[in-house]
């Protein structure tokens, strides 16, 4: 009889962590950002930019900004600020409903500050998930010759 406890107890427990990762897995995936948000590639967001269509914001690092340079026609908030939403409103006159366009080096913080950003209630975000850098959405600003500027504190 012990035997058949202890099957029974292993059924229990492999459930159990199936169950355990199943959940896991769908808590993950409640939290990533919503890919039917607006995109934008970077020459779409440059264009849009210099016609003054979107506002660009590039929500990097003062050290990546340094280190690449900043989109040309862009403004830099460093997306770690703890008023982050509030600079975002700053740079659009408190117009939560504004195109703002976000761009980081790979599409990656991008698309979870556009998520973090809707939250705060702006309800016009649109991601460049290219990046600086490129991404598996495309070559990125730098590779797509598109101008930039050095960063100004």
């Amino acid at each position: 009889m012990p035997q058949i406890n202890q099957s029974r107890r292993r059924i229990l427990l492999g459930g159990a962590a199936v169950g355990a990762v199943v959940m896991a897995g769908l808590w993950w995936r409640s939290q990533a950002p919503d890919h039917d948000r607006p995109r934008l590639t970077v020459a779409e967001a440059y264009q849009q930019a210099q016609s003054g269509d979107i506002t660009l914001i590039d929500i990097r690092t003062p050290i990546e900004w340094t280190a690449v340079g900043v989109p040309v026609g862009s403004h830099q908030i460093d997306m770690r600020r703890q008023d982050f939403a509030e600079a975002v409103a700053l740079v659009t006159g408190g117009d939560r409903s504004a195109p703002i366009a976000l761009i980081c080096a790979r599409g990656v913080r991008s698309a979870r500050m556009t998520l973090a950003l809707s939250k705060a209630g702006f309800s016009n975000i649109i991601d460049v998930p290219e990046g600086m850098l490129g991404s598996r959405d495309g070559p990125g600003w730098l590779a797509s010759n598109l101008p930039v500027a050095r960063w100004q504190q």
